[in-house]
């Protein structure tokens, strides 16, 4: 395993020197992922050697950030749902005042605001997450929420189901099962093979402690459900 982790490194120093590619040592990271129940106190294990790149030491971590998706040992994802979340919470309170119960803006406004300056904040690199433990990625569904709210200026007494059909706006769990859902079937019928080959699989499954990105796709959503169930009574309504 040692000897691995070593021909992998010259290799891929090899292959930065073949194209040309400078490499900052101090801002790369190593981390070994593992899958487990439990989150583990040691960032590897005991007998892992020390990697250097370019003769500098690359530090051994729990989690880095990598094209703006938070990466964690266990491949929870729960680091970049608290990242993601308090971002978008930043960004709507320096929105109060247009998405806020006193604007003036149209609700059909506020709803673009909301998609465009919050949601892509959430959603950003959804396949990559979104078979996250559904009580995580509920955190990111309160935002949500509470824009309705306060962008209706409802009483707390009315459901948030009825607040998104009114506001005709998908809730973060249909939103992600259907970017992923358009992901996947993009990539199935790609010309390379190695990324076919890479979302051809069955996910484990559901009661099985690893998740895997289609995981996604059969996972149950109670408040999905219910705004669904509403729009279709007013289909029938109508």
């Amino acid at each position: 395993m040692i000897f691995d982790f070593f021909k992998a490194i010259d290799e891929l120093v090899q292959w930065f020197r073949n194209w040309k590619i400078e490499v900052n040592p101090e801002k790369s990271a190593a981390i070994q992922f593992n899958y487990s129940k439990c989150r583990s106190r040691h960032i590897v294990d005991f007998d892992t050697p020390h990697l250097r790149l370019l003769n500098a030491n690359i530090r051994w971590q729990f989690n880095c950030k990598y094209l703006e998706v938070t990466l964690d040992k266990n491949l929870r994802f729960r680091d970049h749902i608290e990242r993601v979340r308090k971002t978008a919470i930043f960004y709507r309170a320096r929105l109060g005042a247009m998405l806020g119960r006193k604007s003036k803006l149209s609700l059909r406004n506020e709803r673009t605001i909301f998609k465009m300056c919050i949601r892509t904040v959430v959603t950003y690199a959804t396949p990559v997450f979104a078979h996250a433990d559904p009580k995580a990625l509920n955190r990111l569904q309160v935002i949500q929420n509470k824009f309705c709210i306060s962008a209706t200026d409802a009483h707390w007494c009315i459901r948030h189901s009825i607040l998104h059909r009114d506001l005709e706006l998908p809730t973060i769990s249909k939103y992600m099962k259907d970017a992923s859902k358009i992901f996947f079937d993009i990539t199935g019928f790609h010309p390379n093979a190695f990324l076919r080959a890479a979302v051809n699989y069955e996910p484990p499954p559901s009661y099985h402690f690893i998740r895997r990105p289609r995981n996604v796709l059969n996972d149950p959503d109670a408040l999905t459900a219910a705004v669904e169930s509403l729009m279709e009574v007013n289909d029938i309504t109508d």
